[in-house]
């Protein structure tokens, strides 16, 4: 259980969701102005602070607005957050996509994380049991604000390359699907990313995961369900694998 009232749930998921579609630091005014928020924004100020003493917003020196911490992300993918699953014409879409390829396992594997990356507008990754690392959407990270931040893209573009750290990210337990933030991302990845994975298994029993990786404010309620699909898609269209 949280420590939230109900009023601070909803200006953390408001500001979240600002958040998620303007990369910006969020200030009371634009809560009030733009969510249906029974508070003042003097009110939603004091709030603000009490969730930035509470570990769930920070306020960046450049600005008098507050963004979400690792830890205020995650509550809000883990308890407020709504997924938008995809639609039946959607799924066909994306099947008919990789249909022609389904019968040679790595250009079929390749074909589907290229439209996941397409999809999802971030960098997609798939691992294979034998090693192999799949990625692309390199770039997509060019479109996205934190990555105008050198330092921040050649990190991602550096670790993207070190199968041994891109390994060492995934878990060994019976989840669906895996969202590293902060400190889940390691030593290396800790700061503004974000990492969705799921896993998948082949009639033959060959296995892996598929993911994306991206600022920290993925638009998670569209990309969660887009990597499950993609994951219950392999095992679906892999049986000549």
């Amino acid at each position: 259980m949280h420590n939230l009232t109900q009023r601070q749930v909803e200006i953390l998921r408001s500001l979240i969701e600002e958040y998620i579609a303007t990369a910006e630091a969020v200030g009371s005014e634009t809560l009030e102005k733009k969510y249906n928020l029974t508070a003042s924004p003097a009110t939603i100020r004091n709030e603000m602070v009490r969730l930035t003493e509470m570990g769930y917003l920070q306020k960046p020196h450049s600005s008098a607005g507050r963004m979400p911490t690792a830890k205020g992300m995650k509550f809000y993918v883990l308890e407020l957050m709504k997924e938008k699953e995809l639609s039946t014409v959607e799924e066909v879409s994306l099947k008919e996509q990789v249909w022609d390829d389904r019968e040679e396992a790595s250009k079929c594997l390749r074909e589907i994380v290229k439209v996941l990356a397409q999809k999802t507008g971030t960098v997609a990754i798939a691992v294979t049991d034998r090693g192999e690392i799949i990625a692309a959407g390199y770039a997509n990270i060019l479109k996205m604000p934190e990555f105008y931040d050198i330092r921040t893209t050649e990190i991602l573009l550096s670790i993207l390359e070190e199968e041994e750290y891109i390994h060492s990210l995934f878990r060994e337990d019976d989840d669906d699907t895996h969202i590293l933030l902060g400190e889940d991302l390691g030593p290396r990845l800790q700061g503004p990313f974000g990492f969705v994975y799921a896993r998948y298994k082949t009639p033959l029993s060959h296995s892996g995961e598929i993911g994306v990786i991206g600022p920290a404010r993925l638009n998670y309620a569209y990309v969660v369900p887009a990597v499950r699909y993609f994951a219950h898609l392999i095992p679906e269209i892999a049986k000549g694998w």
